[in-house]
């Protein structure tokens, strides 16, 4: 049973160097600003916990893995500033993952939307169900996915991105995720999943704690730019936001 709380849960469990990161929230595991930041701040921590080699980023229930940003408090967004925050949330999160010392394994057992596939591609590594499938619905809405897009980029390509992005309404299979590189592993059992993750991540947690962190410097290369870019990509979604036909696009949706 998934969390109630408006303001979602999180926690963390951290058992033979491996540490259990767990979101939740009513809506589909979507991120409310203050989660994200609970999120962003969390992984800030463990980065430097000394008693961790690697995180495990997991939602709970057994359904979506995340719906992306709040429906909620986007519709509630009525100015650039309010906007700018509001997409700094996952431009925050994205970077803290980036910058984290610890490799970060993905746990994604069910569908993601927008944010929820940004996320995913700022794992180092992640195992995925086959009711795994993921979109990018923020064309639909007015906007566009500019805050992820690197993250996915990185991940699946510039082609696996345009057929993504532009193709909003179009869920795409976990199998498709992982011909393109977002998923590692795909398993047709939860059980099964879980039980691979583990000996994966206690053998990853086993290695020169130096040289993981080390190799994921490695792994993001290049990147470094990315504490400006995402800030900047916010600040346009933002404003997106608040135009006349992304409100027009939003107001559909309501409730």
């Amino acid at each position: 049973m998934g969390t109630t709380r408006s303001n979602g849960s999180l926690y963390t469990n951290i058992v033979n160097r491996v540490a259990t990161v767990e979101f939740g929230h009513p809506a589909s595991n979507s991120f409310v600003v203050e989660l994200l930041e609970r999120l962003t701040a969390t992984l800030g921590e463990l980065s430097v916990n000394d008693e961790v080699s690697v995180i495990v980023l997991k939602s709970e229930g057994d359904r979506a893995f995340c719906a992306g940003a709040s429906f909620d408090e986007l519709v509630e967004v009525s100015t650039l500033s309010e906007g700018k925050i509001f997409f700094s949330g996952f431009a925050h999160l994205l970077n803290a993952m980036r910058t984290c010392k610890k490799l970060i394994v993905g746990r994604v057992q069910g569908k993601a939307v927008g944010g929820g596939v940004g996320i995913i591609s700022a794992c180092d590594y992640v195992f995925a169900c086959e009711a795994a499938a993921i979109r990018l619905s923020e064309l639909t809405i007015g906007i566009a996915p500019l805050v992820i897009a690197p993250a996915v980029l990185r991940k699946i390509g510039l082609a696996g991105l345009s057929e993504l992005s532009l193709s909003p309404n179009e869920w795409k299979n976990a199998y498709w995720a992982q011909e393109k590189g977002l998923f590692s592993k795909v398993y047709d059992k939860m059980g099964e999943m879980d039980k691979e993750l583990e000996i994966f991540t206690e053998k990853l947690a086993s290695y020169n704690q130096e040289a993981l962190q080390e190799w994921k410097k490695v792994l993001w290369e290049g990147t470094g730019h990315w504490d400006t870019l995402l800030t900047n990509r916010a600040e346009i979604t933002g404003r997106l936001a608040i135009s006349e036909e992304t409100k027009s696009a939003l107001s559909k949706f309501k409730k």
